[in-house]
């Protein structure tokens, strides 16, 4: 079985900075591309970013410049450097997993529970 587990959230003020990080673990045979998402109160879940297990990134707009994403494919975890937060960075955030538990073509997307953000003015 795999569990994504988040890690790293709290309260910060408008401007402060906040590291997520997730840890994949169970019966694993290879993690394709992970990432982060984010849900804010009455709103949908949104993309945040992601990383390919080859090391590329990938932004939203929303965050480009403040947010960096990173991985560690020897320990299958991801983390999330968040600076310059603002209010409207206010979520939990969702750590995401595509990968293969078997040596099959395509991977299967698993989530964490999700951590929440709190950004104060």
């Amino acid at each position: 079985q795999v569990q994504l587990v988040e890690s790293g959230g709290g309260l910060v003020q408008a401007g402060g900075s906040l590291r997520l990080s997730c840890a994949a673990s169970g019966r694993i045979f290879s993690v394709n591309v992970m990432g982060w998402y984010r849900q804010a109160p009455g709103k949908e879940r949104e993309w945040v970013a992601t990383i390919t297990n080859s090391g590329s990134t990938n932004y939203a707009d929303s965050v480009k410049g403040r947010f960096t994403i990173s991985r560690d494919n020897a320990k299958n975890t991801v983390n999330l450097q968040m600076n310059s937060l603002k209010p409207e960075d206010t979520a939990v955030y969702y750590c995401n997993a595509n990968l293969k538990v078997t040596p099959t073509p395509y991977g299967i997307d698993y989530w964490g529970k999700g951590t929440l953000v709190t950004v104060s003015p």
